[in-house]
């Protein structure tokens, strides 16, 4: 079965996006096994899995696909967030800058 994705990279792709607790983890472990699989992914999980990977992004996949976005983990430090001074839980490394849960979308129109 040729499938329309690369395989290996999706799945590599999704594990990230696991590890990382972006997304639903149920809805993650159902498209690898589908991937794993050869099925192929019904339009739904290709749109789930387009609209978060257009945010965190993988740069070994094509230029849409860059990581600019680090979860911070509990042992980092946590600096404010630019946009509303709360504690961040992201940090950007386009522009070196720290953002909380909502203001890491969208915040910069360069990096989409």
């Amino acid at each position: 079965m040729n499938l329309p994705i690369d395989s290996e990279k999706t799945i590599e792709i999704i594990e990230k996006m696991k590890l990382a607790k972006i997304g639903k983890y149920k809805k993650w472990e159902s498209m690898i096994k589908k991937i794993k699989k050869e099925q192929i992914l019904n339009p739904e999980e290709l749109e789930y899995y387009s609209n978060i990977t257009r945010i965190y992004k993988n740069s070994n996949v094509t230029p849409r696909s860059k990581v600019y976005h680090t979860r911070l983990s509990e042992l980092d430090e946590k600096p404010p967030c630019k946009e509303c001074g709360d504690y961040s839980t992201y940090y950007c490394n386009m522009n070196d800058q720290y953002f909380c849960t909502i203001h890491v979308v969208g915040h910069d129109k360069n990096e989409v």
